[in-house]
């Protein structure tokens, strides 16, 4: 009876037990689980949601950024709660067409907030992949009018462009080439860019002048502006202009940044034909060529920068020599001499000796140093191969000089005067020029001679 009651014992209970077992460690499995969870929570595990939103309500959006970073529970919350009515609210402010933020000392603006923004939802999605990043961000600001294409009715009285922005230079800083790439495209599949650009560069110049408007502004204040290293701003940049012809991408860096008008900031496309203009008309067009000039810029060669400036140049129709002499002069020595060198290269001597008379008359109007001129002139010679061709590009040179003041000469004496006297003043300037250009050359005689 020993025996038979042990193994009554052994064989049956010992099956039962085995399935309370294993329900009994799936149960402490989910608990563990369920702990673990709490416990990334720390204190906060003790409030309820709705408690736990309301204490994010005192807490700077900064705050909220560093709070994301404690665990990945906390960030799940924390992306719930900016879908959420009040987050939205609170998160995404709209009040784009006022500096200031209402209720919130001075300077405090609008753009510090996305910045704050940009670095919160950063951090939130930080597990995600890049598309599914995208798509959330999307989601979120989808309702926001004044971050898309042409959502405002008064563009250019609205920070709304410039936030977006500053929140993306934020969200995707040392982000890959590959993930930027990405963003691009879903920034154009969005905003439908390529077939608006498309419709600008097809059109004459200046009859889509609203949707030339748009490109410009959400262009520069979405992809362009924010960027704080150049190699940046040259690769956001060169996604804009690569797909495009040349001769359209000239059409379309006009466009970026050409001079506008200060009424009501339209693209000013008679600017380089019909006068003289000054250098803050230049300096955009002058500063983009620059960045794409650099190294960092890897997609662009000097040949395909020179090419570029040639196209530019004759936007909407050739534009002024003096204007195209001024934008050479801003964009930097090395782009005006490999700009001189390939006119040299290639023979075209006169165009080169025009241009170098051009280079004298706004170092004079500008007051730049009339040596600068005269070495520039120095170097180009030597870039012909033989003394004969150097001595016909230097005659070249005294030609263009004797040819434009009796031009110019001749337009006075018609009597062919505006209310402002141009024609006298270029005469003045031309003359004055002529005399500086050659002082330089007989000072750089002398001093070669001394030596």
């Amino acid at each position: 009876m020993t025996s038979t009651a042990r193994t009554s014992y052994t064989l049956i209970p010992n099956r039962k037990n085995r399935h309370r077992n294993r329900r009994s460690k799936q149960c402490c499995n989910i608990l563990d689980s369920d702990s673990q969870s709490l416990s990334t929570l720390g204190y906060f595990k003790t409030l309820p949601l709705e408690i736990f939103q309301m204490v994010l309500d005192y807490l700077s959006v900064k705050d909220i950024s560093m709070l994301s970073m404690v665990s990945k529970t906390i960030s799940n919350r924390l992306i719930n709660y900016i879908s959420t009515p009040s987050g939205n609210r609170r998160l995404l402010l709209q009040d784009f067409h006022n500096l200031e933020l209402p209720g919130k000392r001075e300077g405090s603006s609008i753009l510090e907030h996305y910045k704050s923004l940009g670095l919160l939802l950063k951090r939130c999605t930080l597990l995600l992949p890049t598309k599914d990043r995208l798509k959330y961000i999307h989601k979120i600001f989808s309702e926001v009018s004044c971050f898309k294409f042409n959502g405002c009715p008064s563009p250019l009285h609205c920070l709304g462009l410039q936030c977006y922005g500053i929140f993306l230079q934020i969200l995707t800083a040392g982000w890959d080439e590959l993930e930027c790439h990405r963003v691009f495209n879903f920034l154009c599949e969005l905003s439908n860019l390529p077939r608006k650009v498309q419709t600008v560069v097809s059109s004459r110049p200046g009859s889509a002048r609203k949707l030339e408007l748009r490109i410009r502004l959400f262009c520069r204040s979405v992809l362009l502006n924010h960027w704080i290293h150049r190699s940046d701003s040259a690769f956001w940049l060169t996604r804009i202009l690569k797909p495009w012809p040349m001769v359209n991408q000239a059409r379309l860096l006009y466009i970026l940044f050409g001079p506008v008008s200060s009424l009501d900031g339209h693209v000013v496309w008679q600017k380089m034909i019909e006068g003289p203009t000054d250098e803050t008309s230049l300096k955009g067009l002058a500063d983009a060529i620059k960045l794409l000039y650099d190294t960092e810029a890897r997609e662009w060669t000097a040949d395909d920068v020179i090419s570029l400036v040639d196209e530019l140049s004759v936007v909407p129709r050739e534009w002024l020599m003096e204007n195209n002499a001024r934008l050479l002069i801003l964009s930097g020595n090395s782009i005006c001499f490999t700009f001189m060198a390939s006119k040299a290269v290639n023979g075209r001597t006169v165009e080169l000796a025009r241009f170098i008379v051009f280079l004298a008359l706004v170092c004079e109007k500008d007051l730049y140093c009339m040596d600068w001129a005269v070495k520039m002139m120095q170097k180009v010679c030597k870039v012909f191969s033989t003394p004969g061709e150097r001595n016909n590009f230097l005659q070249s040179v005294e030609n263009s000089f004797a040819h434009m003041i009796m031009d110019m000469l001749q337009s006075v004496l018609s009597g062919d005067r505006d209310e402002e006297d141009s024609s006298f003043l270029n005469l003045f300037h031309l003359v004055n020029a002529q005399a500086n250009f050659h002082k330089e050359v007989l000072y750089l005689t002398m001093r070669s001679n001394t030596i």
